[in-house]
C-alpha cells in the first residue's frame, strides 16, 4: 500500500528535496513522496550536486509552497527542521506529523574553508536523510 508522505522544511530548497528524492528512489511503490516548504527558497544547487553523486537526480525538482499541495491527502507529514516543525500548518485530513530533524547544510557550509568542506556537510546530511528514508516503513507503521 502506498502512503502519501510530505517532507516539509522551511524553504523546500535542500533537506526536503533530498528526502523526496530518496523516497522516490528507494521506496517507489511504498511511498508517494512530495516535498514543500512553509516558504520557497529555490532549489539548492549543492543539494542537486550531492544527490547526483549518489545516483539520484533531483535537478527537475522545484521549490514548492505547502499550499500548492493542499489537495493531496497526506498520510504523513515529516518535518525535517525545527522551524518547519514549530510552524507546521494544520492538515485537515488524517495526516500524522512526525519530526525528524537534520542539520542545515547551507548554514553549516557558510563556515567551511573550502568548497569540498562545504560539500561534505551536504553529503553527511544527504546520507543521514537516506538512512531515515530507508527506515521509513518501520517508523511510519
Amino acid at each position: 500500500m502506498c502512503v502519501n508522505v510530505l517532507f516539509l522544511c522551511t524553504g523546500n530548497s535542500c533537506r526536503s528535496q533530498m528526502a523526496e528524492g530518496w523516497a522516490k528512489h528507494l521506496k517507489r511503490g511504498e511511498i508517494n513522496a512530495y516535498s514543500a516548504g512553509i516558504e520557497t527558497h529555490g532549489l539548492n544547487p549543492n543539494a542537486v550536486r550531492v544527490m547526483q553523486e549518489a545516483g539520484v537526480d533531483i535537478s527537475n525538482h522545484r521549490s514548492k509552497h505547502v499550499d500548492e499541495l493542499a489537495e493531496v491527502a497526506f498520510d504523513f507529514v515529516v518535518t525535517l527542521c525545527g522551524h518547519a516543525d514549530e510552524h507546521c500548518p494544520a492538515f485537515p485530513r488524517r495526516a500524522k506529523v512526525i519530526h525528524i530533524g537534520f542539520d542545515d547544510p547551507p548554514l553549516l557550509a557558510r563556515t567551511a574553508s573550502s568548497e569540498e568542506e562545504a560539500l561534505d556537510h551536504y553529503r553527511r546530511v544527504r546520507d543521514e536523510i537516506r538512512a531515515a528514508v530507508s527506515a521509513m516503513p518501520a517508523c511510519l507503521s
